[in-house]
């Protein structure tokens, strides 16, 4: 398939497939990775393969992932758009039962979050400022009057929101220009469905994390055929499937390893999926499950 571009805010040209940077951090998210140079190869590789939308974090490392994008791609190539988040702060190492975060989204953290971000990218203005999650205690019409004053002063270029619902999605439009929306969503998990057809009918980018997520859906003798047919790992259709889904959607597929950038970049530029093959695949993904 053509993997096509979308454009951020009407004004930043992006290839639809992206990367995702987390896993080029410690475990748990934390620090910086084992291997450095390994890290930095795969950075490298992604450019070289035109990858030219690189998604991050604050609380990534903190702050590890962002000064390893930066000491690796600096100076950034023209057409490069980093987009990286804040509004949370993780306080260790995560667990699979303990994210150690909260979530702060007052005006004081998020300046300070944005001018360390700032600094550890390297960067006079970040591309895209996504809100990592919102804050319960505050409105999210306070929240976006900070990030469109900020986006006023010439730090930030364009807004996104992450892990929200439709509902947070318009108010959060009738304070500011929404972006891109970020949310998880894969083959195997569709509760979002809504989100993602609002933000196709709205011309807003869809950043769906965990992408290749397939779990149970793995044993389905239907996608087992489809990748089969298609010579590539089961994970290559899940990919292949979010960017037939709709043209807004900006897969960011993370990995340490260069191989499996390679196949993840084979799989979106060569599996052409019909319209039959997407109604099999929905059926295995559940529509109505969540």
């Amino acid at each position: 398939m053509n993997i096509g571009t979308f454009h951020i805010g009407g004004d930043l040209e992006v290839r639809r497939l992206g990367f995702g940077a987390m896993r080029l951090t410690g475990k748990g998210v934390w620090g910086p990775p084992e291997d450095i140079v390994s890290a930095q190869a795969v950075l490298r590789r992604a450019v070289e393969l035109g990858i030219n939308f690189i998604d991050t974090a604050d609380v990534y490392g903190p702050g590890d992932n962002e000064r390893l994008i930066r000491d690796t791609l600096r100076p950034y190539p023209a057409d490069l758009v980093i987009a990286t988040k804040g509004g949370m702060v993780r306080s260790g190492p995560a667990t699979p039962d303990n994210h150690r975060s909260v979530i702060d989204n007052s005006e004081a953290h998020l300046r300070q979050a944005i001018e360390g971000s700032l600094r550890d990218l390297g960067v006079d203005r970040i591309d895209l400022y996504q809100l990592h999650r919102i804050d319960p205690e505050i409105p999210i019409e306070d929240t976006m009057g900070v990030l469109g004053r900020v986006q006023a002063e010439g730090k930030i270029r364009h807004i996104g929101l992450s892990a929200v619902g439709v509902e947070q999605i318009e108010r959060a439009r009738s304070s500011v220009e929404i972006a891109t929306v970020q949310n998880e969503y894969n083959l195997g998990t569709r509760k979002h469905e809504d989100v993602v057809d609002y933000c196709t009918a709205h011309n807003i980018g869809f950043i769906p994390f965990y992408p290749l997520k397939i779990g149970q859906r793995a044993e389905s003798e239907q996608l087992k055929a489809i990748a089969a047919r298609e010579g590539v790992a089961q994970t290559g259709i899940a990919l292949a499937w979010l960017l037939t889904r709709s043209p807004v959607i900006i897969a960011i597929p993370g990995t340490s390893s260069t191989e499996h950038l390679d196949q993840n970049a084979a799989a979106a530029s060569n599996v052409l999926l019909s319209k039959h093959d997407m109604g099999v695949l929905d059926a295995v993904g559940g529509k109505a499950m969540a």
